[in-house]
C-alpha cells in the first residue's frame, strides 16, 4: 500500500480517529533505546547471583512476560524486590534521549487533535513534544493505574475530546505502574473485568456507572477507530490482546457503535506471522503492509 493511499485512509477518518503506537518509533529514530528483550534480560542479569549462569538470550518456549514473572520468583525472597527492579527499570529508561525527528508522525496526530495510546512507559513523546501532565480526574487515583493520567497540551474533559498521549502499560513518572510481567498484565484485566462487572452496557460512552472506564484511556479503546503503528502487538501484548477481544465482542453484541481499525506493519513474513494477521482481521483491524520503515515513520506523515 503506498503513503498516499494511508494518507487518505487517516485523513478521511479524522473526526473519529486514534493513535497505538509502540516502541518501533522509538527504536526507529533512536539507537539508544533497548528492545524489551534486551530490557529484561538486563534486568535478570543485575538481580543474578554469581552462582546463576546468566542470560544472553531469553529461551525459546517462555514469553517475554512469564520471563520477568521467573526473575520475581528467583528474587521473591528479597525485600521491596518488585519495586526495586520496577525503579531499575525507570533509571534504563530514563537514560533514553530523545529524537525531535519523531515530531513528524506526532505533530501531524496533534493536528489532528485526536487522542495517542501508546504500549510504551518512557517520555520521549513529552519530551520532545514539550508536552505537560494533566489528570482528567483525581477521584481514586492510584500510582498503580495513573489510567486517568495522560501527556498533552490542555486539561481535557474527556479522554476521547483531544490530543493526549496515554499511557496503556504504565508510565516512568510512577514507577510502580510498569507492568512487564504476566501477573501485571493478568492484575490489569482482573481491573478492567471488576470495573465493568463483564457488563457490556458498561462500555456505552454515555453511562454514570463505571467511572474508572468513563475517565481513562480505556474509554477511547471502545469509543474511537485505532489506527497502530510501530507495535508487534506478539502474544506477549496479554492485557492488550484480551481488551481488543472485549473491543470486538462489544461491537458485535451493539453494531450500531461499531469502530474501524488499521494495523500498520512493514512488508515481510517475518514482520507478520500467520497467527498475527489471523487474530487481528478476527478483532475487526485491516492490515496496511508498504515496502519500508520510511514509509511508515516518514512519508505518510509529511
Amino acid at each position: 500500500m503506498t503513503s498516499s493511499e494511508i494518507k487518505n485512509i487517516i485523513h478521511s477518518n479524522q473526526e473519529d480517529i486514534s493513535f497505538l503506537i509502540g516502541n518501533g518509533i522509538n527504536k526507529h529514530y533512536n539507537d539508544s533505546v533497548a528492545s524489551w528483550d534486551d530490557l529484561l534480560l538486563e534486568l535478570w542479569n543485575y538481580t543474578n547471583p554469581q552462582d546463576r549462569v546468566a542470560q544472553t538470550k531469553i529461551p525459546l518456549g517462555i514469553s517475554f512476560t512469564e520471563f520477568y514473572d521467573v526473575l520475581n520468583i528467583n528474587n521473591n525472597a528479597e525485600k521491596s524486590f518488585e519495586s526495586k527492579i520496577q525503579k531499575k527499570v525507570k533509571d534504563i529508561i530514563l537514560q533514553w534521549e530523545a529524537n525531535s525527528a519523531q515530531n513528524l508522525m506526532l505533530n501531524k496526530i496533534a493536528e489532528y487533535n485526536v487522542p495517542v495510546l501508546t504500549t510504551n512507559f518512557d517520555e520521549l513523546f513529552k519530551q520532545t513534544m514539550g508536552l505537560e501532565f494533566f489528570k482528567i480526574t483525581n477521584e481514586h487515583f492510584t500510582d498503580y493505574y495513573p489510567w486517568s493520567s495522560y501527556y498533552g497540551r490542555e486539561q481535557l474533559n474527556s479522554p476521547l475530546n483531544g490530543f493526549g498521549v496515554w499511557h496503556i502499560n504504565g508510565m516512568v513518572k510512577y514507577h510502580r505502574s510498569i507492568k512487564l510481567g504476566l501477573s501485571h498484565y493478568m492484575g490489569n484485566v482482573n481491573r478492567v473485568s471488576n470495573s465493568l462487572h463483564n457488563d457490556f452496557e458498561k462500555y456505552d460512552k454515555e453511562t454514570k456507572r463505571g467511572s474508572l472506564y468513563i475517565n481513562s484511556w480505556l474509554n477511547i479503546i471502545f469509543n474511537k477507530s485505532i489506527f497502530i503503528v510501530g507495535l508487534a502487538l506478539d502474544e506477549n501484548e496479554i492485557f492488550l490482546r484480551w481488551l481488543l477481544i472485549q473491543r470486538a465482542k462489544y461491537f458485535h453484541r451493539f453494531s450500531d457503535r461499531k469502530k474501524q481499525g488499521w494495523y500498520l506493519i512493514k512488508k515481510g513474513k517475518e514482520n507478520i506471522s500467520d497467527g498475527k494477521r489471523f487474530f487481528l482481521n478476527s478483532v475487526g483491524f485491516e492490515i496496511l503492509e508498504v515496502d519500508s520503515y520510511d514509509v511508515m515513520y516518514n512519508d505518510i506523515w509529511e
